[in-house]
């Protein structure tokens, strides 16, 4: 294994906007002995994450934390597996009948946590919310092109897009297409109406949205920022498990849905719990404190592969680090500016000397796996003699003083230095600005920064979800588009990618806008790390762990030593 190469932070500066967090020094590390294990059934699973989730509404939010959680709750009308190939889910089979048409049949005898029964009614309740603009969901974009969701039937759904859309089946697996039921959906918009003072009934207001036009405009402003009160606090979804308990900033508790029908579950109920600090996981992992840790950094792989009752899960991922710049700023509105910094950064280095060797270098936007990726591109090589000639015949020919904004991921800040190391090679000074998460989305999707680093996973396994949020025009600031980046031609492209219903024209398609985004460089596409899960296998066994790393449960099960 490739140990890491440069610690640089204390080499140099790195401006803190948020005090560090509390040590970890004191934490018991001490590990479970080796023990034979046998396979049992029931009990808790005890998971430690590194991050709060947001909401466990599928319309509130899109974060891995609250994804994760979420997507235990709530089932979509298609699934991914493990290797991200779409299977049925709350649909059991699906059909283009026309270009703007698709057909899902749904499946029958599936009850919602709340005793109710699953019908076509739910499903058009779930898309007519997420489209709402009262909702005003950051996830709109997922499923903005559906003009109209027919009930054919009770298990029966026409979906009636603007335009032709190939990838909607992708889409409609993502975890915002988790389907509520229309009594919870109900009870929310009813919550907002009354919060808002509206003498709209409830009905009327479904009648209001259909038509469209100012009256509807003059309602939606109004119960805008209530809605979410009920579908925030309460869940009903037709998934394995329930939202049981919430402490927000400590612990969400989910238990077992006892009526659900798609497949045996072997254990009772999973605890989530918030432990920021990775060493903190780390010794609740060692000692059974928790079962399953998330989001290991590569440092600590070694220690997790050698434990007594720990083992490392590895997945290759979908995810792709990037160092965006704000092209609304000067001097990244010149393309030689990004060029040069493009060519300067060494995302091999990144990888060995950052991630421990875990992931690969990123040569386009989509990492290998996500459908439309293209192996033939050609892709911008590290090259400080060709950096320091591009920077010459820029706007700053004489080099320039900048900021990196960055969250409070160690990695991220590792990768943040190692990039204000290399910079400085060819004139550039920068300065390392560190933000707690929260405060990093809210500043970056108002255009405050001048570069920053992110990541971006590929959810869907679509390239249009892995471009069109990131570097389409429509999606300045929090949609994706944090580098406000336009480019007609790829507006284009993207557009032509996701509505013609022809696979090999959308490839094309993809291609070439991949070389342009690599071409005109709105970003640097620094690397697709691989996601690292810790497990206490003297505990629980037959965990997974998918590329867009989310934890598998399905198939999990206890063990106890003999």
């Amino acid at each position: 294994m490739v140990k890491r190469g440069f610690k640089y932070l204390l080499l140099f500066t790195v401006a803190l906007v948020l005090a560090a967090c509390s040590s970890d020094e004191n934490v018991d590390e001490a590990a479970e002995g080796e023990g034979s294990t046998e396979e049992t059934s029931g009990g808790t699973i005890n998971i430690g994450m590194s991050e709060d989730m947001v909401t466990v509404d599928p319309h509130g939010s899109n974060d891995s934390a609250s994804a994760q959680i979420r997507r235990n709750i709530y089932e979509s009308l298609i699934f991914q597996d493990e290797a991200l190939e779409l299977t049925p889910g709350l649909a059991t089979e699906w059909e283009a009948t026309e270009d703007t048409v698709w057909n899902f049949k749904l499946r029958e005898g599936t009850t919602f946590h709340s005793g109710q029964e699953f019908t076509a009614e739910d499903v058009k309740a779930t898309i007519d919310r997420v489209n709402d603009p009262a909702v005003a969901s950051q996830v709109a974009f997922l499923y903005e092109m559906i003009e109209e969701v027919e009930v054919v039937g009770d298990y029966e759904v026409n979906l009636h897009t603007e335009y032709a859309f190939a990838p909607l089946p992708a889409h409609l697996s993502h975890n915002a297409g988790g389907i509520m039921s229309k009594d919870l959906i109900d009870r929310d918009y009813q919550a907002a109406l009354d919060a808002a003072g509206s003498d709209v009934s409830l009905e009327e207001y479904y009648d209001l949205r259909d038509a469209g036009g100012d009256e509807f405009q003059t309602v939606a402003d109004e119960i805008s920022e209530h809605i979410g009160t009920v579908t925030g606090a309460e869940t009903d979804g037709t998934n394995h498990l329930q939202l049981a308990d919430r402490s927000p900033g400590d612990s969400v508790t989910l238990s077992r849905f006892e009526d659900f029908q798609n497949g045996e579950r072997e254990f009772d109920e999973v605890i989530f719990r918030v432990i920021p600090e990775t060493q903190a996981r780390l010794a609740e992992l060692d000692t059974g404190g928790i079962d399953i840790a998330n989001e290991i950094d590569t440092a600590s792989a070694e220690r997790i592969q050698n434990g007594d009752a720990t083992e490392l899960i590895e997945s290759e991922s979908v995810r792709m680090n990037y160092l965006g710049f704000n092209m609304e700023k000067e001097p990244f509105d010149d393309p030689l500016v990004r060029q040069a910094i493009a060519h300067a950064v060494d995302r091999d280095e990144i990888i060995s000397g950052v991630y421990d060797g875990y992931g690969i270098a990123a040569e386009s936007p989509l990492a290998p796996d996500v459908w439309g990726y293209d192996e033939n591109l050609e892709s911008i090589e590290v090259d400080i003699e060709r950096a320091e000639e591009l920077l010459s015949e820029s706007s700053q020919p004489d080099g320039f003083t900048t900021t990196l904004w960055v969250n409070d991921d160690p990695a991220i800040v590792d990768s943040a230095v190692y990039i204000q190391n290399a910079l400085s090679e060819i004139g550039i000074t920068v300065e390392v600005q560190q933000s707690e998460w929260g405060a990093f989305l809210d500043q970056t999707a108002n255009g405050e920064h001048d570069m920053f680093i992110l990541g971006w996973t590929t959810v869907t396994a679509d390239a249009d979800y892995g471009l069109y949020a990131l570097f389409h025009s429509n999606n300045f600031g929090a949609p994706g588009n944090r580098s406000f980046y336009k480019n007609e031609e790829v507006d284009a492209l993207l557009d032509e990618g996701r509505t013609n219903p022809d696979e090999d024209g959308r490839q094309e398609a993809y291609s070439e806008v991949q070389q342009l985004l690599i071409d005109d460089s709105p970003a640097v596409y620094l690397n697709h790390t691989s996601f690292l899960l810790g497990v206490n296998n003297g505990s629980v066994s037959n965990i997974g762990l998918d590329p867009v790393g989310n934890i598998r449960l399905e198939n999990a099960s206890f063990s106890t030593e003999e």
